[in-house]
């Protein structure tokens, strides 16, 4: 099972300028706590997930980094040449790291991402998992994420105000953090639907 998707940003290797920032994420289900004597407030809770997840976006843009610098790319490689540039998937850095129990989660986790330019994504879920069917599935959340959102182009802000859309394609794609096994003719078929629902 899924138990986090997020959306943060990406700076090169040797940026000086600005913070690793989360633009979006979402929880499915809820992180069991037997250890811990104190019942969680709402707030707390809230407090917790979100240091978590910073510090999965910390952890994934370090990752990064690293194999930007491993294959020679600088700051300019992350910036799009122009909006009508096509993003070709296939050839983003990708990877996939293993948490230990209690950093940040409780249970151990594994974190697989994938870096788009400046945009990183990546999903947390349970070191059982199918590593190639959630790649996969990565790959299609990223590539609709940035046609319906177009968060490459220069000055988009629109993953902040279209927190809705995010959520109706995970609910198709990812639905309550459940793996899918969709061949090409079913993708096909929930963008059409997904398309549809979105368009008016």
């Amino acid at each position: 099972m899924v138990h986090a998707f997020l959306i943060h940003t990406l700076r090169a290797a040797k940026a000086e300028e600005g913070l690793c920032r989360v633009l979006y994420s979402c929880f499915f289900g809820a992180e069991n706590s037997p250890n811990d004597p104190q019942p969680h407030g709402a707030e707390r809770d809230r407090l917790l997930r979100k240091e978590q997840i910073l510090a999965v976006a910390r952890q994934v843009e370090s990752m990064f980094q690293l194999q930007q610098q491993a294959c020679g790319r600088h700051a300019v490689d992350l910036q799009p040449q122009s909006s009508d540039d096509p993003v070709a998937l296939h050839e983003a850095p990708c990877g996939v790291f293993r948490l230990a129990p209690g950093d940040p989660f409780q249970e151990p986790r594994i974190v697989v991402w994938l870096g788009v330019l400046s945009i990183g994504f990546a999903l947390v879920l349970d070191t059982h998992e199918n590593l190639l069917l959630v790649e996969s599935t990565l790959r299609l959340l990223a590539r609709l994420l940035l046609d319906h959102l177009r968060l490459l182009v220069p000055g988009g802000a629109n993953l902040l105000l279209r927190a809705d859309l995010v959520e109706g394609i995970l609910t198709r794609f990812l639905p309550h953090g459940q793996l899918l096994f969709l061949n090409d003719q079913f993708v096909q078929g929930l963008e059409k639907e997904f398309s549809a629902a979105w368009s008016h």
